[in-house]
């Protein structure tokens, strides 16, 4: 279904089989795949900031008041694709869709300084063309295990029992099992003994604008022989990410090529590092790019057959934000 470039795939293959460290970029379709050597990831322009590997320099004191103003779309701009979404849901085509928006943003922080100075568990640079910081784990491979994250819903933290509201809401909760069950299916394809480890945690989020709980769980499974030490066979058979799509994929895809109407590029692609034995990736998203002179912030949220307009389209700006405090 994608034109995948499958050669990178098979390259990853061949240089995680050798035990070779990389850091690989995989945009949304899977159709651009770049690996970078460790001793390359330097002159490829790539500032990276995981738990396990980072290239960042130390980073300069910020000593100037952040100006930060979006400009979303309207309300009745938004709604186009969301009717366009919910028609699909009610006709039984998904029933999970990740309906996403691009917002234009201004700012007097370059990207490189939002690169040192946000918080979050995994933070990329990419040669002045994009920038994101991921609160969220795509997959890690350690020791053959193969683990996932799946983070679906937000709140304001400033919400009175804000996080048990998070975990009692009607919809948020449904799309979250949902994730969690497509996001087990998935990881079927690849290993053996698949098992929800951890159900429904909630995370808390600091931000220059607004503080937010995020709820995720963990599910874990034994990488099948096939696939032991085969990062791009892995990554080929996983991608698009289920928390950033919906379900089922394929349909729901052609739903959000239609609906969205830009194009997502990298934002929501994953990337990740191996360090010869074990890989970290996120998902892409959290994600500012610079096209000519102009910034755009690409967010959005799942959307199922309980959501409403007004609250999707304000979970799509809350997700507007630098962490940055």
């Amino acid at each position: 279904m994608f034109s995948a470039n499958h050669q990178k795939f098979i390259e990853m293959d061949e240089l995680s089989l050798q035990k070779v460290p990389y850091f690989f970029v995989i945009d949304f379709l899977a159709q651009n795949v770049e690996i970078y050597k460790e001793n390359d990831i330097e002159k490829s322009g790539l500032l990276i900031d995981f738990q396990h590997f980072s290239n960042a320099k130390h980073k300069q004191p910020l000593n100037k008041k952040i100006q930060w103003k979006s400009f979303p779309e309207t309300l009745e701009s938004f709604k186009i694709g969301f009717e366009k979404v919910q028609k699909n849901i009610r006709l039984g085509n998904s029933y999970l869709v990740n309906y996403t928006r691009k917002t234009e943003i201004e700012t007097n922080l370059s990207l490189e300084e939002i690169f040192y100075h946000s918080n979050a568990k995994y933070k990329v640079f990419y040669k002045d063309f994009f920038v994101f910081f991921s609160p969220e784990t795509f997959v890690k491979i350690v020791d053959g295990k193969i683990l996932t994250y799946p983070m679906k819903g937000t709140i304001d933290a400033s919400l009175e029992n804000a996080a048990e509201m998070l975990k009692n809401d009607r919809k948020e909760k449904a799309e979250h099992y949902t994730v969690v069950d497509l996001l087990r299916n998935d990881l079927s394809m690849v290993a053996d003994k698949v098992k929800v480890d951890k159900f429904q945690h909630i995370d808390f989020i600091k931000t220059q604008q607004k503080d937010l709980y995020t709820m995720s769980s963990e599910i874990s499974g034994v990488l099948k022989p096939e696939y032991d030490g085969k990062v791009g066979s892995i990554m080929q058979k996983l991608l698009p990410a289920g928390s950033i799509l919906g379900a089922p994929k394929p349909k729901t895809l052609e739903i959000i090529l239609d609906a969205e109407g830009y194009e997502r590029g990298y934002y929501t692609g994953v990337c990740g590092w191996f360090d010869g034995r074990n890989v970290d990736s996120c998902v892409m998203i959290r994600f500012i790019e610079k096209k000519g002179d102009q910034l755009f912030f690409k967010s959005g949220g799942g959307i199922t057959h309980m959501s409403k307009l007004e609250d999707e389209y304000q979970e799509m700006k809350n997700k507007i934000y630098v962490p940055i405090h």
